[in-house]
């Protein structure tokens, strides 16, 4: 049987869910209004400290979802996660449009990671 441990758990999701090795996040959101550029940082800086509180790290992420609102602001995005993915770690990752919980949401990011 394996264990199965669950971060930050509410009513309806967990922010995080380890089980068999990997770390599962849930989507993450900025600050809704904000630019793409506030929002991404955010959403990155959520992820490090999820990841740190499964422990694990950035280095460890192997798969990346993004869900944009606008694909026109896809460059501005990349800027972000192209300067906080380091250096020969970055994830496999595939980036769509949708519409997001709120238009006032322009980007929300899923990772998984392992151990």
């Amino acid at each position: 049987m394996t264990d199965i441990k669950r971060l930050e758990t509410g009513t309806r999701m967990s922010q995080a869910v380890i089980a068999n090795g990997f770390v599962f996040l849930a989507g993450q959101v900025g600050e809704p209004g904000t630019s793409v550029t506030d929002q991404t940082t955010a959403i990155l800086s959520q992820i490090d400290a999820l990841l740190a509180q499964a422990g694990t790290d950035k280095t460890r992420i192997v798969s990346a979802q993004i869900w944009m609102a606008d694909m026109a602001e896809f460059a501005e995005m990349n800027a972000v996660w192209d300067a906080w993915v380091p250096q020969g770690h970055a994830p496999a990752r595939a980036t769509g449009e949708s519409a997001l919980a709120t238009p006032d949401y322009k980007v929300e990011i899923i990772v998984t990671a392992v151990l």
